[in-house]
């Protein structure tokens, strides 16, 4: 049964999960916290590579103090051996403790509910509580499992007229510096971020992370052309390229599109978006250049019920407002 601190205690090990993020990738970010008597006895997240998992880490601080207590764990403990370390579900029956409360099931067939078992076979009270912030923190991983593709997070700045720039193409800056330090914290946690062929063309990004701590978390290039692409740079000829199995395209959990207008378009009319991070500032520019093309949308009631409106943040005098696709 549920105790009534259980949701405050996962809620701690989803934070810790995103420190994993995206080092941890092509394995999930997970996050475990161990906890004894009211206090935290152990504390992990899955290191860079994949390796050791949250629940290794977290048991090696806590050593003998996990005995008899409550473990929470983001995800379900892998059950499957493997040839760089014994499966978490072992590891947490060797250890003892008396509960273990796990976020979500693991969708992986080698572990999907053999390592919920294996701690109850143990007399381990394990219960998975389907927790919503644990499924969100790995809605990459998720997605990659179910779908074969990574989790697309769409990123538009514009005028409150839904403009990006004015019509001499100038687009420096929009929006403010909270906003676009937002925007690199975004990036950091992405495995790759995509433009479209006119803007790597026309701007020549950078599209690293200028965070001081964060510069070596700055994701893959990908660009949205049937061309060719420069050196450094992916190319995808179409966004359901995404769906591929290469070895670059397979280890991405979450891609980041920042732009164009024809690259959200494009995206967004193959319905390959999850999120939409949208920042506005408090400008009008009236003639310009449009956030968006064409998104094949053929009536106007087809546009609504799409998107929920999950969060809503200022940044200075800008506005963001986050949106999930409806599914």
């Amino acid at each position: 049964m549920p105790h009534r601190d259980d949701a405050r205690w996962l809620a701690a090990a989803v934070a810790l999960a995103e420190r994993a993020r995206p080092l941890s990738r092509p394995n999930p970010g997970v996050g475990a916290i161990i906890v004894r008597q009211g206090m935290v006895v152990g504390r992990g997240w899955t290191q860079p590579g994949g390796r050791p998992h949250a629940e290794a880490m977290a048991l090696a601080q806590a050593g003998d103090a996990a005995r008899g207590a409550t473990i929470y764990v983001t995800l379900e403990p892998c059950a499957h051996p493997s040839a760089r370390g014994p499966s978490c579900a072992d590891l947490l029956v060797a250890a003892g403790p008396a509960r273990v409360v796990i976020g979500i099931t693991d969708p992986d067939p080698r572990t999907a509910g053999a390592g919920i078992a294996r701690l109850q076979a143990a007399g381990i009270a394990a219960l998975c509580v389907n927790d919503p912030a644990a499924r969100a923190s790995l809605a990459g991983y998720l997605l990659r499992r179910t779908a074969g593709r990574p989790h697309v997070t769409l990123k538009l700045a514009t005028s409150l007229d839904g403009r990006i720039a004015l019509p001499s193409g100038e687009s420096r800056w929009i929006t403010g510096a909270a906003a676009r330090a937002h925007v690199h914290r975004e990036r950091a946690r992405a495995d790759a971020i995509l433009v479209g062929g006119g803007t790597l063309r026309a701007d020549d990004p950078a599209l690293d992370v200028r965070l001081p701590g964060l510069e070596p978390r700055s994701p893959a290039r990908l660009v949205l052309t049937r061309g060719a692409a420069p050196a450094g740079w992916l190319a995808l000829p179409s966004p359901q390229a995404i769906l591929g199995d290469t070895p670059e395209l397979a280890r991405l959990l979450h891609l980041f599109v920042e732009g164009g207008a024809h690259a959200a378009a494009a995206f967004l009319a193959a319905d390959l978006v999850d999120r939409v991070l949208l920042y506005r500032a408090p400008i009008f520019i009236g003639d310009g250049h449009a956030a968006l093309g064409d998104i094949g949308l053929a009536s106007l009631p087809d546009a609504h019920g799409r998107w929920q409106r999950t969060d809503q943040r200022q940044f200075g005098p800008d506005i963001l407002d986050i949106l999930e696709r409806a599914r």
